[in-house]
């Protein structure tokens, strides 16, 4: 595999519609107080939140310091997109995360050595997928951080951005005004000589706090047209119900300072809601030279039929499109209205898991000095939980996420195009054929998983919640004799990458796709 120039016959031909830099205006730390404190903010503050949730920020400031696309290619495809997506956790581990775009000779630095030996297998692995990881030429990204403190105020999309020498486009998911987040939590139910210490560890610089969380798109195609859109069906009120939460801990007589500290470890008081960022993308090898990306995160704290009511939505807004559409994000496929997570992992989440957090803090979330795993929610082994696409059979097989994989399949495009269902042996990573397996990977039994709770052997607490969707040139879901042109082909989940450094880089796996520009010499069986 080769990355290349794209030659003279390919030139961009960008319009007035390119923007070099958009930054909405960002709150100051005093409004994000008062947009955690008072439930009916002022109609000015109401005016200044609701430009936030729906302007993207966007930079195409790469193409202007004269970056130009670079395109892969191998002999089963030809040339060829790389599309690669990871829920980064915050971005909790950027540092690790940019290692590996120095390429595998930086990121050697990075492995832990006592579990993966540099003279074994597991280690070849480990620098063979940070090689397909860094060929991404486009990447779309969940859980992405700007000044919060537990990511050390960093701007993440614009780090990583400078860093890989992409183009941006980055949308405000969500606002970060827990007392937590903003350094005003009192510490209730805890123990006097240690409230003290709590308060210092979670004071915050107010002058760089954003509290701002989000989803990012990064291309090293130039970005045009950029629409940040909430969607009108939240399943979930991050601010009302959050704090309902915690009054109703807090109301019970008979619980003790440890279970009152745990909601409000779990807790995660936000304003803002699930949202779905499209860019189009100048990609001249394509007819009409345009990509339409769309990045999201469907709900957790809903039932399937609520992550259905947004899917649609987002089908709708994309459904006049002519050109090819790639739709990726964590689609949170539980089967459930909870996102299975521990307590170690939620209080990095929130606090940036400090010394004084992975040890003296955490015995009041667990009642004990240790750091313990529990699984929030009740997760039975079931059928569905890494193959979220197997159909619903009443009593007997239930699967409540069925419906979503439903909806897209019969959805049909302005041009009668369709998303691809696919599933070629000779057209995967690992020869295995069924449903989507040419966008997503399958295993023996299944979606290779994206997202585990612990680093448990089995299969309790793993779950397929990360995907890639399609649409290309083909006019039927699953018709292996219709184009292959920019259709899915080799996905892969990067498992080893994500393990291969102490207590994991993300929660999730990155996972990717190719996507040929020309119709591909491969024989379909």
């Amino acid at each position: 595999m080769a990355a290349i120039a794209l030659p003279a016959s390919c030139a961009l031909h960008l319009g007035e519609d390119l923007i070099r830099l958009q930054t909405p205006p960002l709150l100051s730390y005093a409004e994000l107080v008062e947009l955690g404190t008072i439930d009916e903010v002022s109609p000015v503050l109401k005016t200044k939140l609701d430009k936030l949730l729906t302007t993207p920020f966007v930079s195409n400031e790469a193409y202007y310091k004269g970056i130009r696309p670079l395109r892969t290619e191998n002999w089963q495809l030809g040339p060829f997109l790389r599309a690669g997506f990871w829920n980064i956790e915050r971005g909790l581990n950027l540092d690790q995360i940019k290692a590996i775009f120095a390429g595998p000779q930086a990121f050697a630095k990075e492995i832990d050595t006592t579990q993966t030996k540099p003279e074994s297998a597991a280690y070849r692995e480990v620098l063979e997928q940070v090689e397909v990881f860094r060929q991404s030429n486009l990447l779309i990204l969940n859980e992405v951080d700007l000044g919060v403190k537990r990511t050390d105020y960093r701007d993440v999309t614009r780090e990583l951005a400078e860093v890989l020498e992409m183009n941006y486009a980055f949308g405000v998911e969500f606002l970060e005004v827990d007392p937590l987040e903003l350094g005003t939590e009192n510490f209730e139910g805890a123990a006097e000589e240690d409230r003290a210490e709590m308060q210092k560890q979670i004071k915050v610089d107010e002058s760089r706090y954003r509290g701002i969380h989000g989803t990012a798109i990064l291309s090293k195609y130039p970005i045009r047209k950029v629409t940040l859109k909430p969607f009108s069906y939240q399943g979930h009120d991050w601010y009302v119900d959050e704090k309902k939460g915690v009054a109703k801990i807090e109301g019970g007589k008979r619980l003790v300072g440890e279970k009152i500290f745990l909601e409000k470890v779990l807790r995660e008081i936000r304003r803002g809601g699930r949202m779905m960022l499209l860019a189009e993308l100048e990609v001249p090898e394509l007819p009409g030279n345009t990509v339409t990306v769309v990045a999201t995160h469907l709900e957790a704290r809903c039932k399937p039929k609520g992550r259905l009511k947004q899917m649609r939505e987002l089908l709708l807004e994309v459904k006049d499109r002519r050109h090819p559409v790639i739709i990726g994000g964590d689609m949170n496929t539980t089967g459930t209205d909870n996102t299975p997570t521990t307590v170690g992992r939620e209080i990095k989440k929130r606090l940036g898991s400090g010394q004084f957090w992975a040890t003296q803090g955490v015995k009041y979330a667990t009642g004990v000095g240790l750091l313990m795993d529990v699984t929030v929610g009740s997760f039975g082994f079931v059928r569905n939980h890494s193959d979220p696409t197997v159909r619903n059979v009443f009593l007997v097989g239930p699967n409540r996420e069925a419906r979503i994989f439903d909806v897209m399949e019969k959805m049909r495009f302005a041009d009668k195009t369709c998303i691809d269902f696919r599933g070629d042996s000779n057209r995967t990573s690992d020869q295995r054929s069924g449903t989507l397996a040419n966008s997503n990977q399958r295993n023996q039994k299944g979606f290779a998983t994206t997202f585990s709770t612990t680093r448990t052997p089995g299969r309790a607490g793993q779950f397929k919640l990360d995907w890639f969707f399609v649409k290309s040139f083909a006019q039927a879901p699953r018709d292996i004799k219709a184009s292959y042109r920019f259709a899915p082909h080799f996905a892969r989940t990067l498992r080893a990458l994500n393990y291969s450094v102490p207590d994991r880089i993300s929660d999730h796996y990155p996972i990717t796709v190719d996507l040929p520009f020309a119709e591909p010499q491969i024989g379909s069986k």
